[in-house]
């Protein structure tokens, strides 16, 4: 369950930018809760209808120079890329440019195994071929030590990145980056394919017109597949880059978006995020990111077709590989609930594929709301990657933890290490204090509602308001909003039981609202409840009739005191954990055999979501403290089996009586309150 953050923005302030801005209301209360205040701070932000001049990016002169020059002399040029989609897109547009005006190139991505960036053995084989220029692309600001052997070899280099400056810059011709610290860019927020397209656009005269139409799409796709900022530049290259692709005669694009299953549907930031990118990436986790590019540089239809199958033979790959490890995990959780109940969520498995644990961390964090360290223990090294949200800090756990690591790097959100040999629990002990000295109690994962939406919003020309805020991504996600006191009068299973539709009465009109993989059986509420939302909104067109649509995200009963539920877990947790805790926590923790039977008895046949058994319950005397214990009481008694995949209980048949009071839980309970007492007197 994630805690509830409701914005209510200033209505004044709704009024000017609805005025100002000549948008809906939907859109405007969307707008002033992402913390615009003025029509000017809008337009700043979202209405980008340009690039800025690429010369305005520090050394962007210079490295033009250089290039030109090299492809006047008849250099051979080297363009050095990365494996990641953003990594694979840069190479596209720079080395399809200089194969265009004649240039003597070639292009070098190097292979997961290899590591990121410029390595020495890489640079040996370029050397070889003879090249005299290498030109990074979405990578090269951190290369210190190898652009010296670079210059050592007797080859130049020209950087093109997105990544932060560390101390020192790497010597090259030039160092093309907006997060250098001397370059005053406006707009430093750009991938690293959107800097190779400046860069191209540099290279022919600072002009826009010719790079934009033949690599506006490539760089759109890498923008999306990168997790960048989507404000100011970003939304004008994704949504100039986007109607391209909609409209594309690209042999890549077609090919990829029939495997995808997009040749007929429009596409957004959705399905490139979900579609095409990780069809992309999965080249470089599980074939070789040469695959993709090859994709990318074809001009023939059936081979692209060819190509971009392979590519989803690999996605379907990454999946499996995926959900392989996503099982080993839940069976680790189910045999041990611990793993969760920790302040941090640490898991190691042997062999786990690394290409796909750092979507594994985000995937456990999202479902247990804990951040999340996966590692992989192969051939004697242990390497992982690290998600977190909130005020917790990836980074800073790593630092903390750097005495058992050989390596670690990354930011607050996330980060890889690699743990030193027989160091695992050290690693886990101390991320474990680091959280217990910086959180008191730790952060909770959040859904955030822009604005509450009355009755008389949900209108078509309200919701088709909103269309004017795409593209959707970071920094401006799509708004969500909050619906109250909706009464449930129906609800209806969809797709056999995998969906439900509820049918509601909201104010004085009636509605009906989708929640996608939650079964009508998985619903914390019934039909009759009052209920509130967070949903989002759009337009359901059906055979040519339009109509408001609305999709929920979150459910919940109307007057569900989030605040004590969250208290209580985090108390339950603490405990389970063996932390200190006032002593008044301890008696209203300890459920009596009343409380255990009815829950257990509330337990349906085919199993039931632990958070749905306990809203359902509905009953004041039960605390969430002492339905937890209850619970734990009956799995640890082995009456009650427990799924970490759905967070599913279910009943267990047994042969024999139980006897409750064994139960280790309500044991260490009774005891606590015994000592209480006992210091008392």
């Amino acid at each position: 369950m994630k805690k509830w953050k409701i914005s209510s923005p200033d209505r004044a302030i709704v009024q000017k930018l609805a005025a100002g801005c000549s948008v809906t209301t939907l859109t405007a209360a969307a707008l002033a809760a992402k913390g615009y205040s003025s029509p000017d701070s809008v337009i700043e932000k979202l209405n980008s209808d340009s690039l800025s001049d690429p010369f305005l990016i520090k050394d962007m002169q210079e490295a033009a120079d250089a290039v030109n020059s090299a492809i006047d002399d008849g250099v051979k040029i080297c363009v050095y890329g990365d494996y990641d989609c953003d990594g694979i897109m840069s190479v596209a547009i720079l080395y399809s440019y200089l194969v265009e005006i004649g240039a003597d190139v070639v292009y070098y991505i190097p292979e997961r195994s290899e590591g990121y960036g410029l390595n020495t053995g890489a640079i040996d084989k370029i050397s070889d071929m003879g090249v005299e220029l290498i030109i990074t692309v979405d990578n090269g600001i951190s290369a210190i030590s190898e652009a010296e052997y670079i210059y050592a070899l007797g080859m130049k280099l020209v950087v093109t990145d997105h990544h932060q400056q560390g101390d020192t810059l790497p010597r090259a011709e030039a160092v093309v980056d907006p997060h250098r610290h001397d370059c005053f860019s406006p707009f430093k927020y750009a991938c690293g394919a959107v800097i190779a397209l400046k860069l191209v656009a540099a290279l022919d005269g600072g002009d826009y017109t010719m790079a934009l139409e033949q690599f506006g799409d490539l760089a759109a796709l890498a923008t999306v597949a990168d997790i960048v900022s989507l404000t100011g530049e970003n939304r004008f290259i994704v949504s100039y880059g986007t109607e391209l692709i909609n409209n594309t005669d690209r042999p890549a694009l077609m090919a990829l978006k029939e495997v995808s299953g997009l040749t007929d549907k429009p596409v957004n930031t959705q399905s490139i995020g979900f579609g095409l990118a990780p069809r992309i990436n999965a080249s470089g986790r599980f074939g070789s990111p040469k695959q993709a590019l090859e994709l990318f540089l074809c001009d023939d239809y059936d081979e692209a077709l060819s190509l971009a199958q392979e590519l989803d033979r690999l996605n379907n790959q990454r999946k499996e590989a995926e959900n392989q490890i996503i099982a080993s995990i839940y069976e680790m959780i189910d045999k041990d609930p611990s793993i969760i109940r920790g302040r941090v969520i640490f898991l190691c498995g042997n062999g786990w594929h690394h290409g796909v644990i750092g979507i594994v961390a985000s995937r456990i964090m999202e479902q247990f709301g804990k951040p999340c360290f996966i590692a992989s223990e192969e051939n004697g090294e242990i390497r992982g990657s690290a998600r977190g949200f909130g005020e917790f800090s990836v980074f800073g756990a790593l630092s903390f933890a750097a005495d058992s690591l050989a390596k670690f790097g990354g930011h607050p959100g996330a980060g890889g290490f690699t743990i030193k040999d027989g160091r695992a629990e050290d690693f886990h002990a101390l991320i474990t204090s680091y959280s217990e000295i910086h959180h008191k109690s730790m952060p909770v994962a959040e859904i955030c509602a822009d604005a509450p939406v009355s009755p008389d919003q949900l209108t078509e020309d309200n919701i088709s308001g909103l269309n004017v805020l795409e593209p959707f991504g970071v920094d401006n996600t799509k708004p969500l909003f909050y619906i109250e006191n909706a009464q449930v009068l129906e609800v209806i299973p969809v797709s056999g039981g995998a969906h439900s539709r509820l049918r509601l009465k909201f104010g004085y009109t009636q509605t009906e609202a989708m929640f996608f993989r939650t079964s009508p059986s998985e619903l914390i509420v019934n039909t009759g409840d009052v209920c509130d939302m967070i949903v989002t909104l759009s337009i359901n067109e059906f055979r040519g009739k339009k109509s408001p649509a609305v999709y929920i995200s979150d459910i919940r009963p109307h007057g569900f005191q989030q605040s004590r539920y969250f208290a209580a877990k985090d108390a339950f947790e603490a405990f389970l954990r063996g932390e200190q805790l006032p002593d008044n926590y301890y008696p209203s923790m300890l459920p009596s055999r009343d409380d255990v039977v009815k829950i257990y008895k509330g337990i349906p046949e085919n199993g039931i979501v632990i958070d749905t058994l306990y809203i359902r319950l509905n009953d004041p005397r039960i605390n969430y403290c002492r339905f937890s214990a209850a619970v734990e009481a009956l799995r640890q008694l082995g009456l009650i089996s427990f799924s970490a995949a759905d967070m599913r209980i279910k009943r267990v048949r047994v042969q024999q009586k139980a006897d409750l009071d064994s139960a280790p839980v309500l044991a260490a309970l009774r005891e606590k309150c015994s000592s209480i007492i006992a210091a008392r007197h």
